[in-house]
């Protein structure tokens, strides 16, 4: 192998360059999930909406960033990462200014969906995780968990900023801002990725130990089925993570105590990913998506009883825990038991599944409040889905267990 080819294999330096430029594309294009949640009151005051009707723009926001990040990924597989990307950060220049400048209600959902959604963030997920899975065999777990932080962090450096600007400055403005530095940043950097992967069908270690590479083929259901545990999970996480600063506000607490809180949510959540990421090249990405869904489980019932205004900073701290390495063993699964020719279209549906979830969960969440008055009935809502995900993810792992032959069991 000559040393410009090695210089671009699996796990090189030139891999961890890559990583280095998807992680801060992450971070800003990832902005265009959390600003809503930010000025979910505000929105609502604005334009004189009811609970549900303020958490639609960020429902309409990750519809669109669900099927963008479909369509963002087969762009990947055939065209490059580039592409999407620079994509992106027109789209969410576009889309801020325009949301801005927004007259009526429905003007700003239709923005938020389309532009900053669908065509803007929606790169800067799914398909930045599959291209990055491409770069990394031995280490691969924690590569993806690191770019999957992306939006974890934009979740946690935005919100008391674009919060603090809002005070100071106007939602309006505080858009037209936000979207001025989306173009500067992403435009160039997404031109620092021109160079396309060799695709290896290659498991990870931890997964080739543990007996998994080419199990999933097998059985028709085990696919279908990771993408309804995508969804169900994401429903579940979406609960505290759209409506925290809202419930802050409900308790007397305000909405910039609940800003903190998703900050310091999505904080943990980065640390989360981070050692998951960790753990799960050692056992696999089955065995971390089991342990991630049962501690969000936990998490969630935690919020039912304690609702003072430390308990909710500690039980925010510990839900971001929890919860951090659910998505990113996604796509450590197929990764390790699908072609990589496929991984942009395959790790962006499930990804997607994960975005309607949380678009499903936000919406479903403040329709629960309206027709109750409480948030309590949702965080039951959000349980039951987390259940939902945790039968999911133990049938998958009883049904890809080898099973002995036939004949040595009737021997």
């Amino acid at each position: 192998m000559n040393a410009a080819l090695a210089a671009h294999t699996p796990d090189s330096r030139y891999a961890w360059f890559r990583l280095g430029i998807s992680l801060v594309l992450a971070v800003v294009g990832g902005i265009g999930l959390w600003l809503s949640v930010v000025v979910l009151p505000t929105i609502q005051a604005e334009f004189g909406v009811d609970r549900a009707g303020a958490s639609l723009p960020y429902t309409a926001t990750f519809i669109g960033f669900a099927f963008g990040g479909f369509t963002m990924g087969r762009v990947a597989d055939r065209y490059g990462i580039t592409v999407p990307v620079s994509i992106a950060g027109v789209a969410l220049c576009a889309g801020f200014v325009l949301a801005a400048l927004s007259q009526n209600y429905w003007q700003f959902v239709a923005v938020q969906a389309v532009l900053i959604g669908f065509l803007g963030s929606a790169a800067t997920f799914g398909p930045l995780v599959a291209d990055t899975s491409q770069w990394f065999l031995k280490q691969r777990g924690i590569a993806i968990a690191i770019v999957a932080s992306g939006n974890y962090i934009a979740g946690t450096i935005w919100p008391p900023f674009m919060q603090g600007a809002i005070e100071s400055y106007g939602w309006r403005t505080t858009y037209m801002a936000i979207g001025v530095i989306c173009l500067v940043v992403m435009l160039p950097l997404a031109q620092l990725l021109k160079r396309r992967p060799h695709f290896d069908d290659t498991a990870s270690p931890a997964s080739a130990n543990a007996g998994q590479k080419g199990l999933l083929p097998k059985h028709p259901l085990l696919y279908p089925a990771l993408v309804l545990a995508g969804l169900s999970c994401c429903v579940a996480m979406s609960m505290p993570q759209v409506h925290i600063v809202a419930y802050c506000a409900d308790l007397g607490y305000g909405p910039a105590r609940g800003a903190e809180m998703l900050s310091i949510m999505l904080g943990f959540g980065v640390l989360s990913r981070l050692v998951s990421g960790l753990i799960a090249d050692r056992i696999g990405g089955l065995y971390t998506l089991i342990a991630g869904s049962f501690l969000q489980m936990l998490a969630l019932l935690f919020y039912i009883p304690f609702d003072g205004l430390t308990s909710l900073y500690v039980v925010s701290a510990l839900f971001g825990l929890s919860q951090g390495g659910i998505v990113p063993s996604y796509a450590l699964i197929i990764r390790d038991h699908f072609p990589a020719r496929e991984a942009g279209s395959r790790i962006s549906t499930v990804l997607t599944a994960t975005v309607f979830g949380m678009a499903l969960g936000g919406w479903l969440s403040g329709e629960i409040y309206d027709w109750t008055g409480s948030y309590t009935a949702a965080f039951v809502n959000g349980i039951g889905w987390n259940v939902l995900n945790l039968g999911i993810a133990l049938w998958i792992l009883h049904v890809r267990k080898p099973r002995a032959p036939l004949a040595a069991v009737a021997a």
